[in-house]
């Protein structure tokens, strides 16, 4: 299922300006270099629209907001918007503070995006308003489990035909959905909530397989997370094997992704379809 969306970023390279926080900024970049992406980070309101017009796709992360950034984010997607590129956003600690939560709402009302990802109190934020976001991590009490993945598909079908984006709901259960079809994706590992960024990461690798296959956005999200999450999978048997710790996990993951091809994916992903 996922071949030829691995072929087409490993063909076209595709180049994703992300405008992202700089907690994880390196590692994102890393992180496309290493799915086969080329990064650009430019947050200048005087060059995101020159920047964004030779770019694939755009990633617009609000990990650490500030009002000139905020500006940056909106011009630079609404120039994707006009050239018809890809535009995901993760919407970091949204439901956290009022300036998080009414920026997301003025980024949905102003830039049409293509890709909402985020965990599931920062996806319920967007839904309702308000949220129980705890800082950048989701709320427990807020987590899929097998009682409440139903109920979660239907919301999530729900928000992507309300905003016309694929929905994904990221934690130990994946949802990702558009309005008709729904996925779930059972790779990861609970390491990957001990290191910061791995979010992040996984926002910019949508990029780069939107970029890449920006008439398939349904399925390149869902390759990009049943992906990363096997990634984490590979990394935290490494470390478990050299009896090493969250750095070196870290730097496992990225490993995991620059060596990942389609046949250790199939071989490794768990996803249903429904």
């Amino acid at each position: 299922m996922f071949e030829k969306i691995m072929e087409n970023v490993s063909k076209q390279s595709p180049l994703v300006h992300s405008i992202t926080n700089y907690v994880t900024v390196n590692d994102c970049a890393n992180m496309v270099l290493a799915c086969g992406g080329a990064p650009i980070m430019a947050d200048d309101i005087n060059e995101v629209e020159e920047i964004m017009a030779i770019c694939n796709a755009l990633v617009i992360n609000i990990g650490t907001l500030n009002e000139r950034t905020v500006a940056a984010m909106i011009k630079a997607g609404k120039k994707a918007n006009a050239l018809g590129r890809p535009v995901i956003l993760d919407p970091v600690g949204a439901g956290a503070s009022t300036l998080r939560t009414n920026t997301v709402f003025e980024l949905l009302k102003k830039v049409q995006f293509s890709v909402i990802r985020g965990n599931v109190s920062e996806i319920k934020t967007i839904a309702s308003g308000s949220g129980t976001t705890k800082g950048v991590d989701a709320d427990v009490s807020d987590a899929i489990s097998a009682e409440t993945l139903d109920q979660m598909i239907v919301f999530a079908k729900a928000l992507s035909e309300k905003t016309g984006a694929v929905i994904a709901i990221t934690g130990a259960i994946d949802i990702v959905a558009d309005s008709q079809q729904a996925l779930v994706i059972r790779n990861g590992h609970p390491m990957m909530s001990r290191i910061t960024g791995t979010g992040c990461m996984l926002t910019a690798v949508i990029g780069s397989y939107c970029g890449a296959n920006p008439d398939e956005l349904l399925l390149a999200t869902a390759a990009a997370v049943s992906c990363i999450g096997l990634c984490g999978e590979l990394a935290f048997a490494k470390v478990q094997a050299q009896n090493a710790g969250t750095a070196s996990f870290r730097g496992y993951l990225i490993d995991a992704m620059s060596l990942m091809n389609a046949e250790t994916l199939a071989g490794g992903m768990k996803i249903e379809t429904r």
